[in-house]
């Protein structure tokens, strides 16, 4: 029986991994590897399997196999790049993004370089995060002036103008970023930047946009719960910080201080007593409130 060449295993474990049959395709391209360990295809395929099992560091030696026999491989790069951010190795992660930005410019690279310098400049082990920032939010803004309709982009500059104090700037992009299906962290994002501006029904209606689409998010129950304290809506603050508490017992400390402290509190004498009010408080705070 003929054994199979490189590209048909390539192409099998391609249309396994497409199919969502990761462990099949991983055993084919072992497979082929076996007989053929330096080759780039199967490498590279390799490495992309590999990173979606979250298995990062055997996948960065594949995909530098993969490039040691084809150098001049943009996919390759791109796919080095991406692993090399997760792994937290931003300048070999920035290194590679340049090499394929120099042989085939191409959206993807571009978005990769925003989320590499964005990354970067959050890493407090190095001294260069801070100078970063500032490149991180330019290349964000390119893209969205190339792709108005970039969700990722808008967010992402929406989040940096709020860090930043540029709290109704944040409130546009961000809203722009809404505008679309979005993800939960982007509402809380919202949410942050609305309570800043003393929009409390806007920050309580995102907020509970975010625990819509993520019940679990305890953070969202939380800061829903002081921005109803702040609005004067103590019920309602109560049975946000009861979801709170019951997703994340830890943030009792954290309510607590909340309750007493925020305008519109109450003082609670015996700890006991407050643990009961917040486990016996009705719940229903991801019910989402009129746009």
């Amino acid at each position: 029986m003929t054994k199979p060449t490189a590209e048909d295993l390539v192409r099998r474990a391609t249309a396994a991994f497409n199919a969502g049959r990761r462990d099949e395709a991983r055993q084919l391209c072992e497979q082929g590897l076996t007989r053929q360990p330096g080759d780039a295809m199967l490498n590279h395929l390799l490495a992309a399997v590999l990173v979606s099992q979250g298995e990062i560091e055997p996948a960065r030696k594949h995909i530098e196999t993969s490039l040691a026999n084809r150098p001049g491989h943009a996919a390759a790069h791109l796919l080095a790049a991406r692993i090399a951010r997760m792994a937290g190795d931003f300048d070999d992660a920035l290194g590679h993004l340049d090499r394929v930005i120099t042989l085939a410019p191409q959206r993807e690279a571009f978005l990769e370089k925003a989320r590499t310098l964005d990354q970067a400049s959050l890493d407090q082990a190095s001294l260069a995060h801070a100078a970063l920032r500032p490149q991180a939010r330019a290349a964000w803004q390119a893209i969205l002036e190339v792709v108005p309709s970039s969700q990722e982009a808008a967010a992402r500059l929406g989040r940096l103008a709020w860090e930043n104090g540029e709290h109704r700037l944040a409130a546009a992009l961000l809203e722009r970023a809404v505008a679309q299906e979005a993800p939960a962290p982007v509402w809380f994002d919202l949410g942050l930047v609305r309570q800043d501006l003393r929009d409390h029904d806007g920050a309580a209606h995102a907020y509970r946009r975010a625990l819509d689409i993520k019940p679990d998010y305890a953070e969202a129950a939380l800061n829903l719960g002081t921005v109803l304290q702040e609005a004067g809506d103590l019920d309602g603050a109560m049975e946000a910080y009861a979801e709170a508490y019951r997703l994340r017992p830890a943030m009792f400390g954290t309510i607590a201080m909340a309750l007493t402290s925020a305008p519109h509190g109450r003082l609670w004498l015996d700890v006991t007593a407050l643990r009961h009010a917040l486990s016996g408080a009705s719940t229903g705070t991801t019910q989402s409130a009129p746009p």
